[in-house]
């Protein structure tokens, strides 16, 4: 069993920053691959960055290059989401997710994780 325990959320005016964190439990934490989702209003759950288990490999949705980093420090078990930039349409429930089955690369489909977060909400005000 794994636990995930966002935090770092909040209200900021477009253009400002965020970074969450979640912190995981667990004591093979760097064989999971993590990934951040978000869940604007009203819509599905959206892949927005993912890592490998050695932080080696990421991945990024198209509308946050540039903009989104994630990384991971495994002697702490906490995976980071630095957000610069911020625009209104990146407000939502930000959740953070592990894929326990190892090897393997970044998945984009939330069907891929097994354990998820509370979630924690980002506001970005126009």
């Amino acid at each position: 069993q794994v636990q995930l325990v966002e935090s770092g959320g909040g209200l900021v005016q477009a253009g400002g920053s965020l970074r969450l964190s979640c912190a995981a439990s667990g004591r093979t934490f760097s064989r999971y691959t993590m990934g951040w989702f978000r869940q604007p209003p009203g819509k599905e759950p959206e892949f927005v960055a993912g890592i490998s288990g050695s932080g080696e490999s990421t991945s990024y949705a198209d509308s946050v290059k540039g903009r989104f980093a994630v990384s991971r420090d495994n002697a702490k078990n906490t995976v980071y989401l630095q957000m610069n930039s911020l625009k209104p349409e990146d407000t939502a429930v930000y959740f953070c997710a592990a894929d326990t089955t190892w090897p393997r690369l970044v998945q984009t489909s939330a069907t891929e994780y097994d354990y998820w977060g509370q979630g924690t909400q980002v506001t970005v005000s126009s």
